[in-house]
């Protein structure tokens, strides 16, 4: 019986590259100067900091465009709410979304199973879902359907097996 999986993953080495290429335009840019720009990276967030909100929000954009260039899709960074920091500076925590919860899972399948072609069966698996039909071309067609809906995370479909 043919299926696949549907998963939310972000690449870290190219959330890693687009920090580091962002980290040294800001460095060199000049409408930064003197506004103490900062971006840190861990496993799970990216944390901006800069000396008022209008810079900040341009850290983020910056941070957006080396995104956009790496591929990684913008549905991957959560955005926290901007903070006052010490020294009167603004920090920003970004999330990095990656798996799909329970919540999203549901949505998922009650999406595939109201959408589908007659035949589709999805079940959770931890953070992925598996779909199975009888047909490939019924699995095309939640593939499209899937891509074409928002879901708010970035989806990824693999492992297709015949």
């Amino acid at each position: 019986m043919p299926s696949f999986d549907i998963t939310s993953e972000v690449d870290q080495q190219e959330i890693r590259n687009a920090v580091d290429q962002a980290t040294r335009e800001v460095v060199n840019r000049f409408d930064f100067k003197n506004t103490d720009p900062s971006i840190e990276l861990t496993e799970t967030s990216i944390t901006l900091k800069c000396s008022t909100e209008d810079r900040l929000a341009a850290l983020r954009q910056v941070l957006e465009e080396k995104m956009v260039k790496r591929g990684v899709s913008l549905k991957a960074l959560d955005y926290g709410t901007v903070e006052e920091a010490s020294g009167a500076t603004a920090r920003q925590v970004v999330t990095l979304v990656a798996g799909i919860n329970s919540d999203k899972a549901k949505q998922i399948n009650k999406f595939i199973k109201e959408n589908g072609p007659k035949g589709v069966q999805s079940q959770t698996q931890g953070e992925q879902i598996r779909v199975t039909a009888k047909k490939r071309d019924a699995l095309q067609d939640v593939i499209n359907a899937c891509k074409e809906h928002d879901f708010d995370i970035p989806l990824q479909f693999g492992n297709f097996r015949d």
